[in-house]
């Protein structure tokens, strides 16, 4: 089966938003084995948006349609399928209870034209919306599939993994068990990690193995189809084992996680807490780090030292050092990570300094960064890391790999225990 995602809305045109909906479903239909050879975006117009659908249709079994399901005059998208395959838009008495039981419940006025959000395609099989208001739908015709899904991420993500994933597979007939695993690296860039893996990718069938490069990130996903459970995740397995074997070393976990996870799961594992002092990175790590749910009581506190004079007169870095060694330097991270341990009371200390951009700065070019590590017990380790890309970059670039440099010291003093 062939599929074409179709995103309607102008503010996608204009860059006021991102289609993160077409990379969502993108993923997920290869999953189901469904190609996807197209991405369409199309404006709020009824004569565009039926000159895109004739297009996709002679190209696409199945059509998905994210967006133009809203209560406003600019959301058409139902209304222009309806008169495009002669069908009726007929009212869904369960979805406007739906939404009448939203109102009520934010004790905010319902206008008349919310209504409009339950009206769906007459013979479609409706998805409700267990997270907003505007229902999706698909609609079975004798020549193609017509899946409409509501705009906002929020709404129609878990709508497709509920409702239009099973939707799909009922289309494909397929009974097979499929089962998927997300292997997440760091350290090493997408194209050496393929480069490792090239000859298991190449034989690639099943399971499917589909590499995703993003901020300085490398992810792999295995998917498995099999009869079977058991069966489906002994193959993922089999494969998991072959890749770990040649890449392991840059490997930090599976799924959803992230390696500020990671990081708090062995902070609270080994009963320690920390603090950060932070010039280059201004208090990213310590907000990613409280973003964490129930991480905040791992976290003693933390001091964003821009300024030479908060180095100096809060974080008790010497003077001789700034002036000799200079901020940008390994004496200053490291005094800067075991002074904000002893300042905090806490059992490790992390900092961050360096050269973010866009200028150089004391001689150091623009990606120079230092990271201080200072475990109580250890002696203090400075990381020492040559950056790329943009000032932002840079900055998210050194909260990750101070969080790879601990996990991996963390985890040293876990065996050694």
């Amino acid at each position: 089966m062939n599929a074409e995602i179709i995103a309607v809305g102008s503010e996608l045109l204009l860059g006021q938003i991102i289609n993160t909906n077409a990379r969502f479903l993108s993923q997920q239909l290869a999953e189901l084995g469904v190609n996807v050879f197209y991405h369409t975006c199309v404006g709020d117009n009824p004569d565009r948006l039926k000159e895109a659908i004739e297009i996709a249709e002679k190209r696409s079994d199945i059509l998905i349609f994210t967006g133009g399901l809203g209560p406003t005059k600019d959301d058409l998208t139902k209304e222009t399928i309806a008169k495009h395959v002669n069908k009726q838009l007929i009212m869904n008495e369960e979805a406007l209870h739906s939404i009448k039981l939203y109102f009520e419940r934010t004790k905010r006025q319902m206008t008349e034209n919310n209504k409009k959000q339950a009206i769906v395609l007459e013979d479609a099989h409706i998805f409700p919306n267990e997270h907003g208001m505007a229902p999706g739908m698909l609609l079975d015709t004798e020549k193609n599939k017509y899946m409409l899904l509501p705009g906002p991420p929020k709404e129609m993500e878990p709508m497709f993994l509920k409702y239009g994933y099973q939707a799909i597979r009922t289309l494909l007939k397929e009974d097979d068990v499929i089962v998927s695993r997300v292997l997440r690296f760091f350290g090493i860039g997408e194209a050496m990690l393929e480069t490792e893996i090239e000859d298991l990718i190449d034989a690639q069938s099943n399971p499917t193995i589909a590499p995703l490069a993003s901020d300085g990130e490398v992810t792999l996903r295995l998917t498995a189809k099999h009869k079977q459970m058991e069966t489906a995740l002994s193959l993922l397995g089999e494969t998991e084992e072959q890749i770990l074997s040649r890449v392991g070393e840059y490997f930090y976990g599976y799924d959803e996680t992230s390696l500020m996870h990671e990081l708090i799961k062995q902070i609270k594992e080994q009963k320690l807490t920390i603090a950060c002092a932070e010039s280059l990175t201004g208090g990213m790590f310590q907000q990613e780090f409280t973003a964490v749910p129930g991480a905040g009581v791992l976290l003693k506190g933390g001091v964003v030292c821009y300024t030479n004079e908060v180095k100096e007169t809060v974080l008790k870095v010497r003077r001789e050092t700034i002036e000799e060694m200079g901020v940008v330097s390994r004496q200053c991270a490291q005094e800067l990570a075991e002074n904000i341990a002893i300042l905090m009371n806490a059992d490790i200390g992390i900092s961050f300094t360096g050269v973010a951009g866009p200028d150089e700065l004391e001689g150091n070019p623009v990606g120079t960064v230092y990271m201080g590590l200072s475990i109580k017990g250890q002696p203090t380790r400075v990381e020492k890391l040559n950056l790329g890309g943009t000032r932002e970059a840079i900055r998210v670039k050194s909260v990750k790999y101070g969080c790879h440099f601990l996990i991996n010291r963390l985890k040293g003093n876990q065996n050694a225990v």
